[in-house]
């Protein structure tokens, strides 16, 4: 399937840290100066550690467009401690789980969300459901998941929960 002119994705490597963490530090200062109060915490750090072991254990991604990355996401087969504190234990393991998906803001509303969104579903494997959270004051990144055919399936904890059937037929 075409993802969009010169877009490509493939798994992060540990050369890519850096960049990544710079990419996300530089979209959350991006968020606040927009007054939209999501990823704060990685102005200061926070997550650090975490994003460099899901760069280690294969569980991110970079986004190239043209050979220049422009955004990044993480996709967990297996719930993290912030997914069972919003979602609940979920042992059945039918669910992928998508973390800091982050769009480098010049390249955003151009198409490269809803290519990453269909990649993750032709990719996936062996899942049923993709799932998500986002902070639920943030009224475009909410309309956007919905405009994807994302389910929203309740709020914890000021986070909304999004959904969508990812089952193969």
């Amino acid at each position: 399937m075409d993802y969009g002119k010169g877009i490509e994705i493939k798994v992060a490597t540990n050369h890519d840290s850096s960049v990544i963490i710079n990419m996300l530090k530089h979209i959350a200062q991006w968020m606040k100066d927009n007054e939209i109060n999501q990823w704060r915490f990685l102005l200061d750090g926070g997550d650090d550690e975490e994003i460099e072991q899901a760069i280690i254990n294969q569980e991110t991604y970079i986004v190239l467009k043209d050979k220049d990355t422009v955004a990044t996401f993480t996709l967990l087969s297996k719930q993290s401690e912030w997914d069972r504190h919003i979602w609940g234990s979920d042992i059945s393991s039918r669910s992928l789980y998508l973390h800091r998906l982050a769009i480098i803001p010049t390249y955003m509303k151009k198409g490269i969300g809803r290519s990453i969104l269909a990649w993750i579903q032709d990719n996936a494997i062996d899942k049923e459901y993709l799932k998500l959270d986002c902070v639920t004051d943030n009224i475009k990144l909410n309309n956007f998941y919905k405009c994807n055919d994302f389910e929203l399936i309740g709020v914890t904890d000021g986070h909304s929960k999004y959904q969508k059937s990812i089952k193969k037929n």
